[in-house]
């Protein structure tokens, strides 16, 4: 299944090449769907940011040494602080979603040059994004808004780690 569903996706990409590297874009339908979802969860923008940093640590427990000076506990206020600024991050991305590089600009050199965060984190935040979503809203979490929402979280993070390069 996971196979299968990455071949959709990929397939679904519009690939684009650019000095060596291929990056992806959204089509008019999967910006329309990305904003969408997005403004049902902007109405819950902390609580999402909070459950998909409590999944990213459960699922993924060497997460948590970029923290060691947080109290990780659930619901803990530097928990609750950070799920919303990675929750607004994504929602910046959303509302500038033709242009995220710029949106995320400074957060890429953030995470790149001064915390040091290794790249594949990002990877694996997005999908304890992209989980936490679709556990709050099935009924719009098609097939279609699955693979929209994938491909957004993807772009997200090759934003975020372009500094890397």
């Amino acid at each position: 299944m996971g196979g299968d569903y990455w071949l959709i996706a990929n397939q679904r990409a519009e690939l684009k090449l650019n000095s060596n590297t291929v990056t992806m874009s959204l089509t008019n339908t999967e910006k329309t769907i990305i904003v969408s979802i997005w403004a049902k969860i902007a109405t819950h923008v902390d609580s999402i940011g909070v459950e998909a940093l409590e999944r990213l640590f459960a699922s993924y427990p060497q997460t948590k040494t970029y923290f060691p000076h947080f109290d990780l506990h659930p619901d803990s206020a530097q928990l609750r602080s950070h799920g919303s600024k990675v929750a607004n991050a994504i929602g910046d991305a959303v509302k500038n979603i033709d242009n995220i590089e710029k949106a995320l600009a400074k957060l890429s050199e953030l995470h790149a040059y001064i915390l040091r965060v290794d790249p594949v984190n990002f990877k694996l935040l997005s999908h304890s994004f992209l989980v936490t979503i679709a556990a709050h809203y099935p009924a719009e979490f098609t097939a279609e808004a699955h693979a929209a929402w994938d491909k957004f979280l993807s772009i997200v993070s090759s934003v975020l780690t372009e500094k890397y390069r």
